[in-house]
């Protein structure tokens, strides 16, 4: 009976040996780079990632969402901005705008140019000088009358009236004419301003601004009135003269 116990105890012994031996060997083995090993008698856990807001217990997936898609609402398209409709029709209607501006100022070029290209007064100063002048000058010699030499006033008539101001011309006179002679009347007139609106080769259109003093010698009504006068005329330009071919009263 001791001889069997003094076996088993002998087997004890030995086991335990090569256990401890066992042991120190595996300490002696270097450990990989980075391994951590776990302390005896430690119970090892697994750590879950917890989303945000998330409830107890509820994981977070540790894959990332697929681009255009919300979190947490696997394969929902998030919707892109919108341009708000107001600010999209303001930038229409500012292109159109634009267009139409350019467009506008572009036709407004070509009509001045145009209008330029015809029309002397806006571009050739001595030219202008030249009608203002010389039409101020016929307003004077033919609107101006002496009972007692009437021929010199047909004669500025002649040389500084054509076409329909001829008529228009006996017309306007007629009245002083017929009472030159017994109220002994001298009509004076004393262009003040003109203005010349077109000039288009050899014809013009000008504005005339003028003086009338009438004056009466007779011995019954003798004195003299003022008037002014304003009104256009169209001229032509014959022989290197200008003269005028129309009178506009302005009704």
């Amino acid at each position: 009976m001791s001889t069997t116990r003094h076996l088993i105890n002998r087997q004890r012994r030995l086991a335990a040996v090569s256990a401890a031996a066992e042991e120190r060997a595996a300490e002696r083995e270097p450990e990989p780079a980075g391994a951590v090993r776990p302390r005896q008698g430690a119970r090892t856990r697994t750590r879950t990632a917890v989303r945000p807001g998330a409830g107890p217990g509820e994981p977070q997936s540790a894959a990332k969402s697929p681009p255009g898609t919300a979190a947490g609402a696997p394969g929902k398209a998030v919707p892109r901005r919108r341009l708000p409709v107001a600010l999209a029709l303001l930038a229409a209607a500012t292109v159109l705008l634009g267009g139409f501006a350019a467009l506008a100022a572009s036709r407004a070029s070509g009509l001045h140019d145009s209008v330029a290209a015809h029309n002397t007064a806006l571009t050739d100063t001595a030219r202008t000088s030249e009608v203002k002048g010389q039409v101020a000058e016929a307003v004077n010699a033919v609107f101006s009358y002496d009972y007692a030499d009437p021929a010199r006033t047909d004669d500025a008539a002649k040389r500084l009236l054509t076409g329909k101001a001829v008529q228009q011309y006996a017309t306007m006179l007629a009245q002083v004419r017929a009472q030159a002679p017994t109220r002994k009347l001298v009509l004076t007139t004393t262009v003040t301003d003109t203005g010349v609106d077109t000039i288009d080769g050899n014809r013009a259109h000008v504005l005339v601004y003028a003086d009338q003093r009438n004056t009466s010698t007779a011995k019954a009504g003798a004195g003299s009135t003022y008037a002014p006068a304003m009104f256009a005329v169209d001229a032509v330009r014959t022989g290197g003269t200008w003269r005028i071919a129309a009178i506009d009263t302005f009704g």
